[in-house]
């Protein structure tokens, strides 16, 4: 199945304000549901585990209330579940919704099918692929969402809602959003786990961070203008056995670090040489 991108360059476009209920009061939720509004859409409620949670995120929205019960929702036409994905089928089972509701998640890995236990209900995703953090900034127009949905009607309903918000917008089924998730996790969790020990060695180090910033800098700008496996530099790919050793006993003090190095170099030469995976370029 393609991937359909119904983005590109469409010109802006005008649309109908949709009444938005946000079961989830999170990192997406509270990046998620000013966006909306600045949208001109409706959140009329937020609903969260921790009350306190959806009474502060309620006051940054002009007509949403605080929802105390999942029993006592009001109508909308969409309501958006910005939760765990582990929280979402218990939500899901306990939240009275009228029949023929569009009730989408915002979940990355989690399947379409988690909708089947409520087989009235007009099931969705609303997958925005961006990293969501405290005090950060989100450039709504140049984050993808993608969608998926259990029938035609219930789609038309979220790319409205999302090309409201975004110009990159995308139809993406369960199993290649599943794929996009993992993909994500490697550039983003992961690097800034990476970013974190190197942190931590320039501070033991008595260096200053900003050290490495140029560096990551690049580093990124390079991955982002040619293939990254084909960028490869450092003592891995050079088989330079002598600073890998270095490497070792720098790290001695840290084995868990020692071996997530150990990991890297040997994944980084195994691409390099034409592993079954990853053959050489060219």
């Amino acid at each position: 199945m393609m991937i359909a991108d119904a983005s590109a360059t469409c010109p802006p476009r005008v649309f109908a304000p949709v009444r938005v209920v946000l079961l989830g009061a999170g990192r997406v939720a509270h990046h998620l549901g000013p966006a909306l509004a600045a949208a001109g859409h409706a959140v009329v409620g937020v609903w969260s585990r921790t009350a306190v949670a959806a009474a502060a995120l309620a006051r940054h929205l002009p007509q949403a209330r605080e929802l105390t019960s999942l029993a006592d929702l009001p109508a909308a036409d969409v309501y958006l579940l910005a939760l765990p994905d582990a929280v979402v089928p218990q939500v899901l089972a306990a939240a009275r919704v009228p029949a023929g509701s569009m009730v989408a998640h915002t979940a990355g890995a989690l399947p379409l099918a988690v909708f089947a236990a409520r087989p009235e209900l007009r099931g969705g995703v609303f997958y925005p692929l961006q990293t969501f953090g405290p005090g950060r900034t989100i450039d709504w127009p140049t984050v993808p969402l993608c969608l998926e949905a259990a029938d035609a009607a219930g789609l038309a309903t979220l790319h409205a809602l999302a090309e409201s918000l975004s110009q990159d917008v995308r139809e993406v089924d369960s199993a290649r959003r599943l794929q996009l998730h993992v993909a994500a996790v490697w550039a983003s969790n992961f690097p800034n786990h990476l970013l974190g020990i190197a942190r931590e060695l320039l501070e033991q180090a008595g260096l200053p961070w900003q050290l490495l910033h140029p560096l990551i800098r690049e580093t990124v700008d390079k991955a982002l203008t040619q293939p990254p496996f084909e960028a490869q530099t450092g003592p891995a790919v050079r088989h330079d056995a002598a600073t890998l050793a270095r490497h070792a006993g720098a790290l001695a003090a840290h084995p868990r670090w020692l071996a997530l190095y150990g990991g890297l170099t040997a994944s980084i030469q195994d691409v390099a040489g034409g592993g079954a995976n990853n053959p050489p370029p060219g």
